[in-house]
């Protein structure tokens, strides 16, 4: 069945709900980030403590300390709000779906915000590493004092990179779903996609080191070959 179309002006009054209903749940987000603002940063922090116990991030500006907790506080409130908004995109596009594509809905909206936890996660677990690496250039001859700002904009950074990466799944399964790919051509396309996942792992980890490339290349190939059993499996395709 064809889907019934929607006059333009339709269109806009739906972007415009979907619009502010995002932003009423990032702003819930943030207030409660705001809240929980002090042991976020405590997380965020602790990789750089356990590479040098005694180190502290130094702010330089009288009002470096509130700016940080606000960007921190918004950062968490997109990351809490994350599924709703995936969510709204996806009630966006649904008029435009037949049946069958709306009822990938809730499943798709679940799997992306639980690979983008999981990659935050992978990435916080390779952060400490990638620091590691960095910080041990120059031997003692440089004595690293990072300001608070720059360590969270180069830590928030890392995480949002490794949480997006991990998305590439879905992505994968949706063009499957509208007839781009299929899970043969996939899977002949095992060595370009081996290739293709270490030079954007080598892009998205800036330490460099082949431990932390690892820790990201690694679970985006198995969730490429988890990716092909679901397109042939759930698709037939």
């Amino acid at each position: 069945m064809k889907p019934a179309t929607m006059p333009f002006t339709a269109h806009l009054g739906e972007l415009r709900q979907r619009l502010i209903k995002s932003v009423i749940a990032v702003a819930i987000g943030t207030i409660v980030a705001f809240i929980f603002s002090d042991q976020i940063l405590d997380i965020l922090v602790e990789p750089y403590r356990a590479i040098n116990p005694d180190a502290a991030l130094a702010t330089f500006r009288p009002t470096e300390a509130f700016s940080v907790v606000m960007r921190l506080s918004l950062w968490g409130g997109a990351i809490i709000a994350s599924p709703i908004i995936t969510f709204q995109v996806w009630r966006f596009v649904a008029p435009a779906l037949s049946p069958r594509e709306k009822r990938w809905a809730i499943p798709v909206v679940a799997v992306l915000a639980f690979l983008f936890l999981l990659g935050v996660g992978v990435g916080y677990l390779a952060l400490e590493r990638g620091l590691s690496f960095l910080l041990d250039f120059g031997g003692d001859a440089l004595v690293p004092v990072i300001g608070a700002d720059f360590y969270l904009k180069f830590a928030m950074r890392f995480l949002l990179a490794f949480g997006i990466a991990f998305q590439f799944p879905v992505f994968l399964f949706a063009g499957a779903a509208f007839g781009l790919v299929t899970s043969q051509r996939l899977r002949s396309s095992r060595r370009w996609m081996v290739v293709i996942i270490l030079i954007a792992a080598a892009l998205i980890t800036p330490s460099g080191d082949p431990l932390t490339l690892m820790m990201l290349a690694v679970p985006l190939y198995i969730l490429y070959e988890l990716a092909i059993l679901a397109i042939r499996f759930i698709l037939r395709k």
